[in-house]
């Protein structure tokens, strides 16, 4: 018994020696995928803007001092997305000096919302309503009017250094971008008013934004091809003019000028064709990035742009579809100035039609299954959480840089899962638990 005993306790002196030097004394001491990630994962309080914002600050110093930063969605019509995409942008606009909201929404769209974050100017209630259809059906919705209204709120509490709404899309071109280039041409060289108004006969939109969406691209190809070739020969008539006194609105007349342009090149494909619809959507996510810098160069401010998370990311979900698509294109020209931030979830509810229909359904999906990325990072203790992808140890770096079953779903489900190797697509990533539909406006 006493034998026993002595060896016994020189048993436990061996395994408590190998715990406090680190020997490997078991496999079991091999630090796991999951083990990486909870060690580098920062715990997060809530999706719901108010309140502390302390559980944020590990993002300030994952963003550290990028220009714009793509934040992302993995459905296109969650609650909790939305709602942590207006908390995210207040906690940078009071920590990080952000100031723009940048939404996958037509530009004169943003426009119209602009006017009322800065001047008060319409209801941003009907102006959603008559917006945000189609395509973009998905922004009407109780949580982007939330943001919209505390946008305005804090312009009027802060009128010298303002917050403001741009869209980056190209779907449709409203009036008032016609409106900017006809009435300075009017004014700074009205020898240029009859030949624009025959190069924009037929393009100024005369029906709603849905109808205008759904028509244009039923048009025969050829026409399609000589409205962008009249935009294109507008636009380059006002370049070649000298922008006089007020450069600066010149500028902004030759930016609306371009904005016409991109609407009706976007529209110039042959759909037809499985490589030029391809090609329009090559176009389409480098023109929603040249949008972006164009912006952000001429105001100074910081953005946070909004869109799916195949948008913001660097590589593309379906490259055969999406061969290029906006993160990457704004990666090349901000460099560092760029982060992208994609999210995931574990399961939950979403609004999305379905691929043969245009009836809007609530959707929910269960726990994921085995071999996906979420499934993996569902087994961190946290239930939501930031992670800063770059700076993960082994063996998670080598992970979530391999592709595997992904879920990224935009207006119509069935869609996906997609194999995405998460490192490779985003620099920092935050996983939601559970979601929920989001609760849309009338149209």
């Amino acid at each position: 018994m006493r034998q026993h005993r002595t060896g016994l306790v020189l048993t436990l002196f061996i395994i408590l020696a190998a715990l406090t030097t680190g020997i490997p004394a078991t496999a079991a001491q091999t630090p796991t995928v999951v083990d990486a990630l909870e060690g580098a994962a920062h715990p997060l309080r809530t999706v719901e803007p108010g309140g502390d914002t302390r559980d944020l600050r590990p993002l300030d110093r994952m963003i550290g001092g990028a220009e714009v930063v793509g934040l992302g969605e993995a459905t296109h019509s969650s609650h909790d997305f939305f709602a942590l995409k207006d908390r995210v942008f207040r906690h940078l606009v009071a920590e990080k000096g952000f100031r723009t909201f940048a939404l996958e929404a037509p530009w004169s769209t943003g426009l119209r919302l602009n006017d009322y974050v800065l001047h008060g100017k319409g209801d941003p209630r009907r102006i959603m309503r008559e917006e945000f259809q189609r395509d973009y059906l998905w922004w009407n919705n109780t949580d982007y009017l939330r943001l919209v209204e505390w946008m305005r709120a804090y312009n009027v509490r802060h009128p010298g250094d303002p917050v403001r709404f741009i869209g980056d899309d190209v779907a449709w071109t409203g009036p008032e971008s016609y409106d900017a280039v006809e009435t300075y041409a009017a004014e700074a060289h009205p020898e240029l008013s009859a030949r624009l108004a025959e190069l924009y006969r037929g393009l100024r939109p005369t029906v709603r934004t849905g109808e205008y969406i759904e028509r244009y691209p039923e048009l025969p190809y050829a026409e399609r091809k000589e409205r962008a070739a009249r935009t294109g020969e507008a636009l380059g008539l006002l370049q070649r003019t000298a922008p006089g006194a007020d450069r600066a609105a010149y500028d902004w007349a030759v930016r609306q000028a371009t904005v016409i342009d991109q609407t009706a090149r976007q529209y110039a494909f042959d759909f037809e064709d499985p490589l030029e619809l391809a090609a329009a959507m090559r176009y389409r996510d480098g023109v929603m990035a040249a949008n972006v810098v164009w912006w952000q160069r001429h105001t100074g401010d910081k953005v946070l742009l909004s869109a799916h998370n195949n948008h913001v990311g660097y590589v593309p979900e379906a490259p055969a579809q999406y061969p290029k698509v906006q993160g990457a294109f704004l990666r090349e020209r901000l460099g560092a100035g760029y982060v992208s931030v994609g999210l995931t979830f574990g399961r939950g509810s979403f609004n999305a039609t379905g691929w043969d229909d245009d009836t809007i359904r609530r959707w929910t999906l269960g726990p994921v299954g085995p071999g996906s990325n979420e499934r993996t990072l569902e087994r961190v203790r946290h239930r939501d959480y930031l992670l800063d992808m770059r700076r993960v140890g082994a063996p998670a770096d080598d992970w979530l840089r391999r592709a595997r079953p992904t879920r990224g779903i935009g207006t119509a489900y069935p869609d996906g899962p997609h194999d995405i190797a998460l490192a490779r697509s985003y620099d920092v990533l935050i996983h939601l638990h559970r979601v929920e539909a989001a609760r849309l406006r009338e149209r």
